[in-house]
């Protein structure tokens, strides 16, 4: 009997590693929590070590299990790029391939674009993640993350897709009651409706206008981590939003929303950001493309 681990067995392995719980693994994969519980012990009986502290409510790794994760991560990673090295020469993106973005950017421009993007790619299984956080694509598993501004980060190669910028908006309403800022400093005395982004400092709005880069800081009464919670609170009329152009076009040109300030904006390009190892992925490199392509289509028709 062969007692080498398998890859799919390295793989669960991986998965219960990152979310520390077999039932939210079982979940994602698709399987039993019983059947994930199985595969992780053969997986312990064949390299002969214990990979988890187990309890009633969660998995915790061992130091062992710590060791096997980062083996187990190069060994899947290099199998990936190995297959991803054949499928390029083909030019057939296969496999599957994990997005994330916001939940305002997933909804409203992802989304519709990766319906049309898995129609022609059959052979892709592709799975969207919406989260308004910053998150970590190598230990969470992501392939491919849509976000405003490029990555810092070493590890991560990051292209822009679509040059954009957020801009300042109130309700028609909102500025009839309050009257319009006459400069930037002048929103410290109005509402303003402040979110909690992934790139943004909380309340400190930085713009550039005729003086350069300025930086006010903001407050109003309301304030959420959701961007279209924020969108709609500015259309009844309860303050000042900062909003990336794609995600106010439709309510500006419907007049639920006019610009304020529209000397100034805020740099918002879309970025495609992925780990620097699937830089040459078939998969990630051909739906980067299709974005990049699609999305020069949807700014050119939204422009205000």
């Amino acid at each position: 009997m062969n007692n080498s681990p398998l890859l799919e067995d390295l793989r669960l392995f991986c998965v219960v590693a990152r979310h520390s719980n077999f039932a939210e693994s079982a979940r994602e994969v698709g399987a039993s929590p019983a059947f994930i519980s199985k595969r992780i012990a053969l997986l312990e009986q064949a390299l002969g070590v214990r990979l988890f502290h187990r309890t009633t409510r969660s998995v915790v790794m061992t130091e062992d299990g710590g060791n096997v994760h980062e083996w187990a991560r190069k060994i899947l990673d290099d199998v990936e790029q190995m297959m991803e090295t054949v499928s390029s020469a083909k030019r057939v993106p296969r496999g599957l391939l994990k997005i994330s973005t916001s939940f305002g950017l997933g909804r409203k421009v992802v989304s519709p674009l990766l319906s049309r993007f898995a129609t022609e790619h059959p052979e892709l299984k592709i799975q969207l993640e919406l989260v308004d956080r910053q998150i970590d694509l190598v230990n969470e598993g992501i392939d491919l993350d849509i976000r405003v501004g490029a990555g810092h980060e070493p590890h991560l190669f990051s292209r822009r897709i679509l040059p954009s910028q957020r801009v300042l908006c109130a309700s028609p309403a909102y500025l009839k009651k309050h009257g319009a800022p006459a400069d930037l400093a002048a929103l410290r005395q109005h509402q303003c409706l402040v979110i909690r982004e992934r790139n943004q400092s909380f309340g400190i709005w930085r713009m550039m206008g005729p003086k350069g880069q300025e930086t006010v800081k903001v407050s109003g009464a309301l304030a959420s981590n959701h961007g279209e919670i924020i969108h709609q609170w500015a259309v009844d009329g309860h303050g000042i939003i900062l909003r990336s152009i794609w995600d106010v076009t439709d309510s500006l040109k419907r007049g639920r929303l006019v610009r304020v300030l529209p000397q100034y904006a805020q740099e918002a390009d879309l970025c495609a950001v992925y780990p620097v190892q699937l830089k040459n992925s078939a998969k990630v490199r051909e739906c980067v493309r299709f974005l990049q392509k699609h999305l020069d289509v949807t700014a050119s028709s939204a422009t205000v």
